[in-house]
């Protein structure tokens, strides 16, 4: 009798796009490549399951832009609440510590690529697509 071993499910991902030398890009954390260049920064609140802390080759966790335990707990990944949650989210950014959070891989990004990690298997309905949007736009304010 065989055992299969256990494995985190696929996930769509974001098209991968061309690597840039400043910026922002967005990945899952489980499919990361150790031999990318970049500021590597998990924006999720909570640690992704799986994964030691030593084999996750961050430069950061950045755990206070995340959005809050209680806006996470009421959004529950559900695609229907998405344009509130995206709504909400962007309020809590405006405001400490998440506001505060959202400007050091804003400054950073001026220098070098910044690679959004985050451990959700929706990207594009996640609060790190929301993060994305946000640093893309203002850093083409600049």
């Amino acid at each position: 009798m065989t055992t299969r071993k256990a494995t985190t499910p696929k996930a769509t991902a974001p098209k991968a796009t061309t690597p840039k030398a400043s910026g922002f890009e967005l990945q899952r954390v489980y499919d990361h490549a150790p031999e990318e260049k970049g500021y590597r920064v998990l924006v999720d609140r909570l640690w992704p399951r799986g994964i030691k802390k030593e084999e996750a080759s961050l430069d950061d966790w950045d755990k206070d832009v995340a959005p809050s335990t209680e806006l996470r707990r009421w959004y529950g990944h559900e695609p229907s609440r998405f344009a509130e949650f995206k709504s909400r989210y962007r309020q809590e950014l405006r405001h400490a510590p998440g506001g505060e959070a959202v400007d050091k891989p804003r400054t950073i990004g001026r220098r070098r690529r910044v690679i959004l990690l985050t451990a959700t298997r929706d990207v594009e309905h996640s609060a790190a697509r929301v993060l994305l949007d946000l640093l893309d736009r203002k850093s083409e304010k600049r």
